[in-house]
């Protein structure tokens, strides 16, 4: 029985103004209509995908696979800012900086079951530098006010190298120092 005051969840969900996807072992298995405006492709595309089609590269979904896995396991949520990737539509093959919060519903196994949530952040975080996987990954974590040798730890590389991509990131932002480098990564 509907009464006026129950509320339909599914339209709830297909209209929340933030791309909202439901997962199994890092495939899509649901997802709302801002998460496909948001990519550039319908929902029966995403559906069945696993989330590498939402990623840059391979080497960055696997990566990134692996480093919230203890994190998922130990708080059972997750959160970041990443580059992602538009899938089709205008926009395709475009990279734009996302707010990435995911759940796990079993923390025993991260990866079977989420709810993870999308926020496009290119109107306020343009990605105007062309980086590579590794160089996202580290201005990532610089904006998360991490040290190098913070970052180092969650990459699984040297605090030395951490400095090599901090340097090249500079070079590219043409940054005076580390916080103008913070600083121009989060105004784009």
């Amino acid at each position: 029985m509907n009464s006026a005051h129950e509320i339909d969840y599914r339209l709830a969900f297909d209209l929340a103004p933030i791309g909202m996807v439901l997962s199994r072992n890092r495939t899509m298995v649901d997802c709302n209509q801002r998460v496909c405006e948001m990519f550039g492709v319908p929902r029966e595309q995403l559906i069945g995908q696993t989330f590498q089609l939402l990623y840059p590269s391979a080497d960055e979904y696997e990566r990134t696979g692996q480093r919230i896995t203890p994190i998922l396991n130990a708080k059972g949520v997750y959160a970041d800012d990443r580059v992602m990737k538009r899938v089709d539509g205008r926009f395709k093959g475009e990279t734009f900086w996302c707010h990435v919060t995911g759940r796990a519903l079993n923390r025993d196994a991260p990866h079977e079951a989420g709810i993870w949530t999308f926020e496009d952040l290119s109107a306020r975080k343009p990605v105007k530098a062309e980086l590579t996987a590794r160089e996202r990954e580290v201005a990532a974590h610089l904006m998360d006010g991490l040290t190098s040798k913070e970052i180092g730890k969650a990459l699984g590389i040297s605090h030395r190298t951490v400095e090599i991509y901090r340097v090249k990131l500079m070079r590219k932002y043409q940054a005076s120092g580390a916080a103008d480098l913070i600083q121009k990564l989060v105004r784009g």
